[in-house]
């Protein structure tokens, strides 16, 4: 009789050690579960634009910004203007990962559809010691567009836009310099 209710005890002892696994990979399943679950896209993200440049053979290549905007819609009803710090920024001064902060603000959270740069007059390159005007076609008007579809984290998000000169810049066969940019996402 004694052994019966040892081999019993035993037993039941054998079962509650079976079930710890088994709760343990319960709640963890549902601990991954719950971690993986999308976050609803009703919140704010504080984004921040940043801007950097790859090596160029010339002394300055300055570019006027005046503004930033980011549309996180398919039309134009989602352009949000962000916090700019406007001003002329030469790019050769961003490079070997330098980058500098160029826009913030507060936007909805969702997928960034687009980013906008509107400059201004005041571009330019220096070659040697001579400083030559920088044209951009339609950069005052309908500003640099950069085509993305980046869903933006909760809270704080951060891009860095590489303005890439040595692709960016013609020389005419007049000698002039013109600016047709080549932006890149970082």
């Amino acid at each position: 009789m004694t052994g019966t209710i040892f081999s019993a005890a035993y037993e039941t002892e054998k079962m509650k050690y079976r079930s710890y696994p088994l709760l343990l990979m319960l709640f963890l399943l549902a601990a991954v579960f719950f971690g993986c679950q999308k976050e609803k896209s009703s919140g704010t993200t504080n984004l921040k634009i940043r801007l950097t440049d790859n090596p160029f053979n010339a002394t300055e290549v300055n570019v006027d910004i005046r503004e930033v905007r980011v549309n996180i819609h398919d039309d134009s009803a989602g352009w949000v203007r962000l916090n700019t710090n406007t001003g002329v920024y030469n790019l050769l001064e961003l490079q070997n990962g330098i980058d500098t902060l160029l826009a913030q603000g507060i936007i909805p959270t969702g997928t960034l559809k687009e980013v906008r740069f509107v400059l201004g007059s005041d571009n330019s390159i220096m070659i040697g010691n001579t400083l030559y005007p920088l044209t951009i076609p339609s950069g005052s008007e309908s500003g640099l567009k950069i085509k993305l579809n980046k869903q933006l984290n909760a809270s704080l998000d951060s891009l860095v836009i590489d303005f890439d000169a040595a692709l960016s810049i013609l020389q005419t066969g007049t000698g002039e310099y013109k600016l047709k940019p080549v932006l890149k996402i970082k």
